[in-house]
C-alpha cells in the first residue's frame, strides 16, 4: 500500500470537496491523495476482497505493460516509417511488458463490451466512482453495481479465490 498524504479540502453543502480554500469558514475534511479509488471502496466495504484483489492485479498488469501516457520525452531514435514505428516499439517492450500487455487486454474482453469503461476509468484512470458516471453519462449510484459485475468477471479470470 502506498503511505498516506493527506490534505485538508473544504466541504461543500452538496457534498462535493473543492481543493481551493474557503472565504468563509467551512467545514472540512482530511483527504487521502495517495488512496486509490479502488482502495477507498474496499475500505468502505463497498467491494468484496475478491473484487478488490482482481481490480489490483489489473491495474498491476495496465502499469506493469506501461499503457499509461508518457509524461516525459522520448529519446528513442527516430522511425522512418510507420511500420518500423510500431515494429520497434514490439522490440523494445521487454517479454514481461508484452505479457502484462496480453493479461491486459484479456481481462478487458473477459469483463465484456459496456462493463470496460468504468473498469479502466476507476481501476486504471484512477477516476472517483462520481465522476467516472458522469463522464459516461450514467445515472448516480448507477457505477458502482457495474463496476462490481465488471471486477467479478476479472476475478474470474485473473482466478482469484
Amino acid at each position: 500500500m502506498h503511505k498516506p498524504l493527506y490534505a485538508e479540502r473544504a466541504l461543500l453543502q452538496d457534498g462535493e470537496v473543492r481543493n481551493a480554500a474557503p472565504r468563509r469558514r467551512a467545514r472540512s475534511v482530511k483527504v487521502n491523495l495517495a488512496e486509490s479509488p479502488l482502495s477507498w471502496l474496499h475500505a468502505r466495504g463497498h467491494i468484496s476482497p475478491r473484487q478488490f484483489a482482481a481490480g489490483e492485479q489489473l491495474r498491476n498488469d495496465y502499469e506493469r505493460a506501461q499503457l499509461g501516457a508518457r509524461v516525459t520525452m522520448a529519446w528513442d531514435a527516430t522511425p522512418v516509417s510507420r511500420a518500423r514505428a510500431a515494429e520497434n516499439s514490439l522490440i523494445t517492450a521487454t517479454n514481461a511488458q508484452l505479457a502484462a500487455r496480453q493479461r491486459f487486454t484479456t481481462a478487458l474482453e473477459a469483463a465484456g463490451p459496456g462493463l470496460t469503461d468504468i473498469l479502466w476509468r476507476v481501476v486504471c484512470g484512477l477516476e472517483a466512482l462520481p465522476e467516472a458516471e458522469k463522464a459516461l453519462g450514467w445515472p448516480t449510484r448507477s457505477g458502482k453495481l457495474v463496476l462490481m459485475i465488471a471486477l467479478d468477471r476479472v476475478a474470474a479470470y485473473y482466478r482469484v479465490p
